[in-house]
């Protein structure tokens, strides 16, 4: 009778252990929720692959990635505590921050292939546009997902490269998505796009002009991954961890291409054949501060900040 007993209870503990596994597997969130401001390009693969992998999860982050149009909006987001984290281009980051924007990035997002005509950035045009350099685009108009961001400034430095004057520019913010309508209906002569809208853009029949952000500098740090001062204070060992998962994301982002491609799809409609032809960006762990440095310069030059940004605030 006592092994009948004993057995039972042996039991009793394993299933009543079994279901508190499944229940917390199940029904428990995996940590604290954290929502983070995204753009649906290429860039922020890393970060979805790193959700997907349980990067976060492991780290007790229950992460929630939000689209929006830019880097502008995800900097406001920040601010407002609507995102904890965020990921926007330098440039926007570095606007915020010459106008006293308490913000502090924490690890590096993505960063041009350095390869000119082979970047996962361009400046794109009708096949029958007439437009042959980036010269040409003086008095056009070429289209942005924002308004004095790292588009224009890296459009700009195109044409100056190419000999034109860039302040003979017309800019229109559009979202990415809707550009390569734009492109084929006359909306605009140009469009300035990001992965894997150039692909779509190339398949449709248009033709890269310029790599601008190749044309800005070597190796060029696009954005980065950023939270404000008041997170920072408050939160230190969620930063803490944010920064960890993302950095092991973009690990296992720059190894892994194929799931790269894949996860894409998953935040943005793509097709197999804008998918296999993709070119992808660099996700390097280090932030190239020569390359902030022009982009700064560039900034002030174009009117974009009001005063020079303080990099070394602003970078980790």
């Amino acid at each position: 009778m006592r092994r009948i007993l004993a057995a039972v209870a042996v039991l009793a503990t394993f299933a009543a252990s079994s279901a508190c596994t499944s229940g917390k597997a199940k029904d428990e969130p995996a940590g604290t929720k954290v929502d983070v401001g995204v753009i649906a390009i290429v860039d922020v693969a890393p970060i979805y692959l790193g959700k997907e992998k349980g990067f976060f999860r492991k780290r007790g982050i229950d992460l929630n990635l939000v689209q929006e149009q830019g880097g502008g909006p995800i900097v406001k987001g920040v601010l407002a505590g609507k995102y904890p984290f965020g990921f926007a281009n330098v440039t926007s980051l570095m606007a915020a921050q010459a106008d006293g924007a308490p913000l502090k990035g924490v690890a590096s997002g993505v960063a041009s292939t350095g390869r000119a005509g082979r970047d996962f950035s361009a400046i794109v045009v009708k096949d029958d546009s007439g437009i042959r350099t980036p010269k040409d685009l003086v008095g056009k108009t070429i289209a942005v997902n924002t308004l004095k961001n790292i588009g224009d400034t890296t459009v700009r430095q195109s044409v100056r490269k190419a000999g034109g004057d860039p302040r003979n520019l017309k800019f229109e913010a559009m979202p990415f998505p809707t550009m390569n309508g734009a492109l084929r209906n006359g909306k605009v002569d140009a469009i300035w796009v990001v992965e894997p809208q150039l692909s779509e853009a190339v398949v449709a029949g248009a033709q890269v002009l310029a790599s601008n952000f190749v044309d800005t500098a070597p190796g060029l740090t696009v954005a980065l991954y950023f939270t404000s001062d008041d997170t920072i204070a408050k939160s230190p060992a969620l930063v803490a961890g944010f920064t960890e998962a993302i950095k092991e994301s973009l690990r296992y982002a720059e190894t892994h291409p194929e799931e790269v491609r894949d996860v894409v799809g998953t935040y943005t409609p793509i097709n197999d054949t804008v998918r296999i032809g993709m070119i992808l960006p660099n996700w390097p762990q280090d932030i190239n501060r020569a390359s902030l440095d022009k982009v700064a310069q560039l900034g002030r030059e174009d009117g974009i900040f009001k005063k020079p940004p303080a990099l070394d605030q602003l970078l980790p």
